[in-house]
Parts: C-alpha cells; sequence; structure tokens
C-alpha cells in the first residue's frame, strides 16, 4: 500500500479546472500546471473563458464538461507523478486559474506541501485579494508570476471589470515582505487597449517600485479561447483586435525598458 504523507488541509476540497503536464511556459523547467476555478475578474479578452465560473459548467454543445472537484491530496497525488522530471528539469508544479486567490486555503496547502515535499512552486495570479492572502500564500512560493494588465484604474474597470487598486497594493505589499522568491510582471499587450506609450511608462514607472521584481513580460495577444466561447453559449468582446506584430511587441518593450532594464 503506498505512503499517503499526513498534513494540514490534505482533505480541502478544490474546484480545478483542468491538470496539464509539460508546460515549458508556466515556470522554469518542466512543469505540472494545476488550474484552478474561479475568478472575480472578466478581461475581455480572457483565454479561458471556462476558468471564470466556480462551478462545474457544461458545454452548451452537451460534448464537454468543464471543472472537477478535488481534495488537495487527490491533486498532489498527480503531481507527484512528474517528480522525476522535476528533477532532472528544474521544473515543478504551478498553480494558475482562473484565479489561484479565489481558494486560498487550497492554494496554501497545496504549496505548502508541495515545498515540504521538495517540488519546486510557482503560482499564475492576478493578485485580486487581500493583501492578508498574498502574506498567507507567499512564503511557500518560489516564482510569482503576476498580471498588471493596465495602470489607468478607470480603463482596468472597464477592460477587466474590476479596479485594479487592489492589484497595485499587493504588488507593493511585497517590498516588505519576508519573501525571497521571484517576482515577474506579465503584461499581455492588447492592441489599442494598452499598448499605448502613456499606458506603457505608467506601467514601466510602477514596475521600477518593486524591489523583488526579476523581470516584465509583455505576451502578444492572440484569439484563443473563441471555439470555447461559442461552446458556452458567450460572445468573445474583442473578435476585430488583431495580433500584435513582433516590431510592435519590440517598440513596446522598448518604452518599458526605460524603467525597468530586463523586459523580455
Amino acid at each position: 500500500m503506498a505512503y499517503i504523507p499526513d498534513y494540514e488541509g490534505k482533505n480541502l476540497t478544490c474546484m480545478v479546472l483542468r491538470i496539464e503536464r509539460s508546460s515549458i511556459h508556466d515556470g522554469e523547467g518542466f512543469r505540472t500546471v494545476v488550474f484552478l476555478k474561479g475568478c472575480p475578474l472578466r478581461c475581455q479578452w480572457c483565454s479561458t473563458p471556462e476558468s471564470q465560473s466556480p462551478q462545474i459548467e457544461a458545454a452548451q454543445t452537451g460534448d464537454t464538461t468543464y471543472g472537477v472537484s478535488m481534495t488537495v491530496e487527490q491533486i498532489l497525488k498527480e503531481v507527484r507523478k512528474d517528480i522525476p522530471f522535476y528533477f532532472h528539469s528544474g521544473g515543478g508544479m504551478t498553480l494558475s486559474g482562473g484565479e489561484i486567490f479565489s481558494q486560498p486555503e487550497a492554494a496554501k496547502a497545496l504549496l505548502r506541501e508541495a515545498r515540504a515535499e521538495g517540488i519546486r512552486t510557482a503560482i499564475e495570479t492576478s493578485f485580486f485579494t487581500t493583501a492578508h492572502a498574498v502574506e498567507r500564500v507567499l512564503p511557500y512560493v518560489e516564482t510569482a508570476f503576476v498580471d498588471l494588465k493596465l495602470f489607468d484604474a478607470e480603463r482596468h474597470k472597464a477592460y477587466c471589470g474590476v479596479d485594479n487598486g487592489t492589484i497595485l497594493y499587493n504588488l507593493l505589499y511585497t517590498n516588505q515582505m519576508d519573501w525571497n522568491g521571484r517576482l515577474i510582471v506579465r503584461t499581455p499587450l492588447i492592441p489599442g487597449i494598452n499598448d499605448m506609450p502613456e499606458e506603457l511608462e505608467a506601467i514601466g514607472r510602477f514596475c521600477a517600485q518593486l524591489k523583488k521584481l526579476q523581470y516584465v513580460q509583455l505576451l502578444p495577444y492572440h484569439r484563443l479561447g473563441t471555439e470555447t466561447y461559442r461552446k458556452l453559449g458567450r460572445t468573445y468582446q474583442l473578435p476585430e483586435v488583431p495580433t500584435p506584430s513582433a516590431e510592435h511587441m519590440e517598440k513596446c518593450r522598448a518604452i518599458v525598458r526605460k524603467w525597468v532594464a530586463d523586459v523580455r
């Protein structure tokens, strides 16, 4: 009979969208990415609309169900299968979403036990949560990828459905935390929405204040997930927005580099 470790939170229930293996884009090395379901933001360019609701959803086509209830231990049982790959590649487990802070206690239990078992950890988050939640979870995180989608508060609310004051506060709060992890700020570059020089200047100036920042990453917009919108009976809101060219991406990076040396 396999040994099952006993630890706090092992029987907490999570709503999981899916677990993906072999990722190389969600942290260093080979990653097992656990996508938690549920997100308070409603970004108009969201490529995973099936991750937004905290409930299990069925596609209108009747051929797909999104979401499954799992305990923390059931999730880690799947993650442990990939430990040999982590050892050779420097990878580990990444918690993503949805928004992981929609399920803060489960996220903390997953990350804490993973670290206790020697598994490297990363998170992908909007930081739209309380500073208390960040303070409780971040000690178990080696790398935090935090989205800063828009700096302008009104535009952030218009395009993402929520104000960004909490997000900015939590990013600055990492300056005073006793945390030795890596902070990476990601900005999805959406033509006509957040690629204006004044917006990029504001993002750069703000990121220059972050003491634990490793680098800023600009990600080109893609119309991903449109088929999922159709299956859910929802309308994709940015059908005419183009993917930015490589040249435009580099021009935008150059603006942010006025304030942050490492922009990728």
